[in-house]
């Protein structure tokens, strides 16, 4: 295989792994996103150009991290900006042609949870610290983050604009508060850390369903969080931390041999991870009684689907009920399908189609492909062939993971035959 492939692929991969890593460092320096991230790009762009020709380093990210360091000392320098605080902060960094040290876990699980912290700062609007982390931490591109939010890549464009400046012009800083002031911070630390592990668990885009490397993260995150906490973590905290852990137990089984989906219910559930599924369970063991908050009720209902050796033993009126309360909680309109398709499982698809659509009408999901994806299966199983076709094929005109897209198009040809 040629060197530059090689290089090419090396390159990808620390920037799928490492973004959020590389960028938490140089914000951790320089005290500006716009300025750690044009440096991040510049230095992903020098290794393009280099490693074919010298070779992939041995710490990539070690490598990346101190050419955009190199490269903030110059740019700095030019622009008059080299200022007597920034200087020592990159003096202490600065090693010459030395290769930078490989950080250990726990400094980057630090740099990354201060980047979340200062990202959910209560000064900013809550769809801004959501959003800005997803593109700080995660590398998401403007539209990926506008899909997430239902709303236009020009709008969510403003909005990481003006949440950088207000973080810049108020001087947030880049710290974990204290414990006290956790707290203020706290619900929207956890969401922010939920949606990384989102896009780890169904990728918004890329040939694979999964991007494991975020979903470890968020779990990693999720486990300090708590931490922090002790000795009595929020109960919402240890519920974020087992649901993740209960959708991750079941990852080995998402896929087959040939990277292609397997839906919950052909699952091989021999290869889920009882082990997590066992630490999961004890963290929720009281979340059906007294589940109040948003990822409470979620893991119940995630513990509901683990403790069912089969499809068939699956306690689909329980999951509807605690739907239910979710939606109560925290009504949107994701809640309600996924509360439809929990119906068209207990109570058949005609009355899970007829919810869906409901929410069709109400328009709030037309570019969101699962909605189109759930009518379409419904319409499946109720043997409405062509309305199936119809729905199948929008949601692959929106669908933008290839994994989703090649199981969207095996089912279209299915309805079509």
């Amino acid at each position: 295989m040629p060197a530059y492939v090689n290089a090419a692929a090396a390159v990808e991969e620390v920037y799928r792994s490492d973004w959020g890593r590389i960028v938490a460092t140089l914000i951790g320096l320089l005290g500006d996103f716009d300025l750690a991230e044009e440096y991040a790009q510049e230095a992903f762009a020098v290794a393009l150009e280099q490693w074919p020709v010298s070779g992939v380093p041995d710490l990539p990210r070690a490598w990346i991290t101190q050419t955009a360091r190199h490269k903030a000392i110059d740019r700095l320098r030019r622009r008059t900006l080299f200022t007597e605080k920034i200087q020592p902060q990159l003096a202490r960094d600065y090693t010459g042609s030395t290769p930078a040290k490989e950080y250990e876990a726990s400094e980057i699980q630090d740099e990354r949870l201060r980047l979340i912290f200062t990202c959910c700062h209560p000064a900013l609007a809550p769809e801004a610290r959501v959003a800005l982390t997803l593109r700080t931490l995660c590398g998401l591109q403007t539209d990926e983050i506008a899909r997430a939010f239902l709303v236009s890549s020009t709008t969510m464009a403003q909005r990481l604009v003006r949440a950088k400046q207000k973080i810049r012009d108020a001087g947030i800083p880049y710290i974990i508060p204290e414990k006290n002031d956790i707290a203020e911070r706290l619900e929207a630390v956890l969401t922010v850390i939920y949606l990384v592990f989102n896009e780890g668990y169904v990728a918004t885009r890329g040939t694979s369903l999964l991007r494991t490397d975020l979903s470890a993260e968020a779990i990693r995150l999720a486990r300090v969080v708590v931490a922090l906490m002790e000795p009595q973590p929020v109960a919402e905290a240890k519920a974020l931390l087992a649901l993740m852990l209960l959708h991750d137990a079941r990852r080995d089984a998402r896929l087959d041999q040939a990277g292609e989906i397997v839906i919950l219910e052909e699952q091989d559930r021999s290869r889920w991870n009882q082990k997590q599924i066992a630490e999961a369970l004890l963290l929720v063991k009281d979340a059906p009684r007294a589940a109040s908050g948003p990822f409470a009720l979620q893991a119940a209902i995630a513990a509901v689907h683990c403790k069912a050796a089969r499809p068939a033993d699956t306690d689909w009126p329980e999951i509807v009920r605690l739907y239910g309360q979710l939606e109560r909680v925290q009504p949107s309109p994701i809640v309600s399908l996924n509360r439809a398709v929990a119906v068209a499982m207990a109570d058949g698809p005609g009355a899970g189609l007829a919810m869906m659509e409901d929410l069709a009408a109400a328009n709030d999901l037309n570019d969101y492909h699962l909605l189109h994806a759930a009518r379409a299966d419904m319409q499946r199983r109720l043997g409405l062939l062509g309305e199936a076709a119809q729905s199948y094929a929008r949601a692959l005109a929106l669908v933008t993971n290839e994994s989703e897209r090649r199981f969207l198009e095996r089912r279209l040809r299915e309805v079509q035959k």
